[in-house]
């Protein structure tokens, strides 16, 4: 009887792993691979209750540290505009060239998927990152590095009500590339009087001939 217990355990096991594959064949099969694509509902839900379920218990339980000062909050703003916009987009909502790109996408931040979210489990994604998504983490395993995180905590609780003024002191912040940076000096160099600066070079994405 043992036996036959552990052959008809064996057997169901066996019929769940290729009944998945097959799953995940006819639907690879039906949509592809396109990192453009939008996760189906069924997905979304998959992926928020595994990343639940991956973050302890005493991590979702702990609480920001730090008192709401202006200043903590200027430090998260600048740290958000500098590391995290060019995926996340200023105001939080994902709408960037990257985050587009990204399956699954970026979420918006300002809304409850994120804000409904502990200050523990904000710091721990922050920290940890998000397996098979396009979220690193980065914990630096260092006091410095964490009181950084909680101020990231501290401004994402913000993000639903970022003012305009806000927004265009993030837009300063943000990084540019080395190519925009040096028009950006050539453009200053000509205004006070120097030389007009050269036009970007050719994207090299034209027509062949």
């Amino acid at each position: 009887m043992l036996r036959f217990n552990a052959r008809l355990t064996l057997i169901i096991v066996a019929t769940v792993v290729v009944l998945a594959i097959l799953g995940l064949y006819v639907y690879v099969k039906g949509h592809g691979f396109d990192a453009r694509a939008r996760p189906s509902g069924l997905e979304s839900r998959v992926a928020l209750r595994l990343r639940a379920m991956a973050i302890p218990r005493e991590a979702r339980e702990r609480t920001n540290p730090l008192a709401q000062t202006e200043e903590d909050f200027r430090d998260g703003l600048a740290h958000f505009a500098d590391h995290c916009a060019f995926c996340h987009s200023n105001d939080g909502s994902g709408t960037t060239e990257i985050g587009r790109g990204l399956y699954p996408k970026p979420p918006d931040m300002r809304l409850a998927r994120t804000q409904n979210l502990s200050d523990g489990e904000l710091l721990y994604i922050i920290e940890q990152g998000v397996p098979l998504t396009g979220m690193p983490g980065f914990g630096t395993s260092s006091a410095d590095g964490e009181r950084a995180t909680w101020h990231l905590v501290q401004f994402i609780r913000r993000l639903p009500k970022l003012t305009e003024d806000e927004l265009a002191q993030m837009a300063v912040l943000n990084p540019i590339s080395a190519e925009a940076w040096r028009q950006r000096m050539a453009e200053e160099e000509f205004l006070r009087g120097g030389e007009p600066p050269a036009r970007p070079a050719p994207s090299g994405h034209g027509h062949v001939h």
